[in-house]
């Protein structure tokens, strides 16, 4: 959502080109809307029409929307070795410890398909030739793999891991947004009334600010692209602040 656009324009505002990897197949690996690919193509579309409805900056060529499934299926022979290569490098437990960036525990049951999964996506730094890893902090874990897997192989040039924050529930100790709870986030689709409303009842304690979600979404989304956060109050109340 807008948080992505503002991390992506710092990037490619700092000269970066940015490749962004539409994980359809990944989806369907995490068994996503059912693992049916052809809704789950619908919802990558959606995704960069939303990116570049909020401001994604798209001037130049600067930003790339690749497709899983189309670059692996025409460059097949390059992936699918590296990803085999990883897999004989790495035990079971290691692909383990990486399923948080599935949005799964350690301990879950996971399909083998889900075991792969971490295999694939380190493989994609590689595939992709990417200097810059720029994830949230919930992929910290695949992304220290594919650094490790350079100490494997003998190569100096590691990727380096540039982990964004992410945005908590707006509930009381939710550690981040679920889409199974609709009063944890806000949606692009969500109309005016409806973000006012979660706004209205999201935790907000006074003179707290450590796990404060209103706060966290002034920080990380309402400065960053406006500059400035304007509190409005009668003159009676202190004026604006």
């Amino acid at each position: 959502g807008v948080m992505k656009a503002i991390n992506v324009n710092k990037l490619t505002s700092a000269g970066c080109r940015v490749k962004i990897w539409i994980a359809d197949w990944f989806a369907q690996l995490n068994n996503k809307l059912g693992g049916d690919l052809k809704k789950i193509e619908t919802v990558g579309q959606y995704f960069i029409e939303i990116w570049k409805a909020v401001g994604m900056d798209l001037e130049g060529g600067k930003v790339e929307f690749l497709w899983s499934s189309k670059e692996i299926n025409s460059r097949a022979h390059e992936y699918w070795p590296l990803v085999m290569d990883i897999a004989r490098r790495n035990n079971l437990q290691r692909m383990k410890r990486c399923c948080q960036i599935m949005g799964r525990a350690e301990g879950d049951e996971l399909s083998a398909a889900q075991i792969f999964y971490p295999c694939m996506q380190c493989a994609d730094v590689f595939f992709l030739k990417a200097d810059i890893c720029q994830l949230g902090l919930d992929q910290r874990k695949v992304n220290v793999l594919a650094r490790e897997y350079c100490d494997h192989i003998k190569r100096k040039n590691k990727p380096v891991v540039l982990s964004h924050h992410m945005l908590p529930g707006l509930q009381q100790g939710q550690e981040k947004m679920s889409k199974s709870d609709p009063s944890s986030s806000i949606f692009m689709e969500d109309e005016e009334a409806e973000v006012n409303l979660k706004i209205k009842k999201a935790f907000c304690p006074p003179n707290i600010v450590k796990g404060n979600p209103c706060l966290e979404y002034i920080n990380y989304l309402v400065l960053p692209w406006f500059k400035e956060f304007v509190i409005e109050r009668k003159a009676e109340n202190g004026g604006d602040k």
